[in-house]
């Protein structure tokens, strides 16, 4: 069994904390993804797990076994990087089974294994080129190959796809996820990508200035963002925020003639008539209101249009604030229009502006 424990994780630099206690257990099988942007810590985490980096206190553990103060390569860990690291010199055979020949491993038994991991990642054809014959996904295949013969209990990834272009980076998230499903074997994988955090992971560990803000399934870190940093972070274009006060009766947006029916999830929470508040809507949940307004309508002058192919991005000023909406492709909206926009109730989201923290977390 492979289950990943870190419990209360902290790396300081002199006085710069660089880690603030993580803690997560992860059980056997799972995809981990460390989401953030760079400098929140997720690939010191990364180099603490696979022994690259000493933590200053706390404990990383796997199965039963604390790894920390193991050698990396007695950790049972194998780690795919960003800059391949592949050997120039070597073709794509020993590439891959380079790592088994250090470890004095049968030259039969290692050629099973580098055909296993090649016929596995499609690249049979390639066992004979040098690594500059092959392009930037192909030399990635390789470096995952190099990983996969080993047989690790945990698989790290640090920003295995940043180098490769956009077309590439979507077919290798495909053979990523391909992988783990046929090997389930845990994974940790780090990127500021959100689309691959989304498409990837079973949980994502949302990381920001060396915390956690939040853990949870893709479902649950979009849907449910527990802080104004996740809500901001993930989705693109990002959550609409905008300032609001709790009345009596509801909610009044700032700066405009917007009142809105409090949802009854928000009705019993601490924060009294006259308290301000951040309202949060995605801009894929607008829509143009049809000629009946509901009660969570409210009108809008368009200033500027953008249509991406699959998308209407449509940017307006709701009072002294400004919204996005995300609309079909074929809507007809005009710059200097003011048309009127809804949403479900659901799709409000309420947090508090000095915490940081959502209403309903």
């Amino acid at each position: 069994m492979s289950k990943l424990e870190i419990r209360d994780i902290r790396k300081s630099y002199g006085k710069v904390e660089t880690l603030k206690g993580i803690d997560i257990a992860l059980e056997d099988g799972e995809f981990l993804v460390l989401l953030g942007p760079s400098g929140c810590g997720k690939s010191t985490l990364l180099n603490i797990i696979a022994g690259l980096a000493e933590a200053t206190s706390g404990d990383v553990r796997i199965g039963d076994r604390s790894i920390l103060g193991v050698h990396p390569k007695d950790r049972d860990i194998a780690m795919v990087f960003q800059s391949y690291a592949l050997y120039p010199n070597l073709d794509v055979r020993r590439n891959i089974g380079f790592g088994l020949e250090m470890r004095k491993v049968p030259a039969a038994e290692r050629g099973r294994a580098v055909a296993e991991a090649a016929r596995l990642l499609q690249i049979e054809n390639l066992l004979d080129r040098k690594p500059a014959q092959l392009s930037g996904g192909q030399r990635q295949r390789v470096a995952i190959g190099r990983a996969l013969v080993r047989k690790p209990q945990v698989f790290l990834f640090d920003e295995p796809l940043s180098n490769l272009d956009a077309k590439l980076r979507l077919e290798m998230r495909t053979e990523v996820k391909r992988l783990h499903q046929m090997l389930k074997t845990t994974v940790v994988y780090v990127t500021h990508d959100q689309i691959e955090a989304m498409t990837l992971a079973t949980r994502i560990a949302v990381m920001h200035e060396g915390q956690i803000e939040q853990l949870g399934t893709p479902e649950e870190i979009y849907n449910h963002p527990a802080t104004l940093y996740v809500a901001g972070f993930v989705g693109a274009p990002p959550m609409n925020m905008l300032r609001a006060k709790r009345e009596r009766d509801g909610l009044a947006i700032d700066g405009a003639e917007a009142r809105f029916p409090l949802p009854a999830r928000f009705q019993n929470t601490a924060h009294g008539q006259g308290s301000p508040l951040v309202a949060g809507i995605r801009p894929e949940a607008l829509h143009l209101a049809a000629a009946r307004a509901t009660p969570y309508s409210f009108d809008a002058i368009v200033e500027s249009v953008e249509l991406t192919g699959p998308e209407l991005l449509v940017a307006a000023r709701l009072g002294a604030q400004r919204i996005t909406a995300s609309l079909p492709p074929r809507t007809t909206v005009r710059a200097g229009e003011t048309h009127r926009f809804t949403f479900d109730e659901e799709a409000l989201h309420l947090f508090d502006p000095a915490t940081g923290r959502a209403l309903d977390s």
